[in-house]
């Protein structure tokens, strides 16, 4: 399944846990969260302060 900016970050952990590393190692450290939960990663990363597109270019990495 692929992983698209519109899905949850618990969605995304569900289906593709090896993710969490790189969230984590770009600041998002309340990955379980409630905000999370509900939260889309295009949202996360905007609350975070991150460009998606770079965010969404490392997950692409992991294949």
């Amino acid at each position: 399944m692929e992983i698209t900016k519109e899905m949850t970050i618990g969605q995304i952990l569900k289906i593709k846990p090896e993710v969490a590393p790189i969230l984590m190692g770009m600041g998002m450290h309340c990955l379980g969260c409630p905000a999370s939960q509900g939260e889309s990663l295009e949202e996360a990363a905007m609350v975070h302060g991150m460009n998606i597109e770079d965010l969404m270019a490392e997950i692409a990495k992991l294949g």
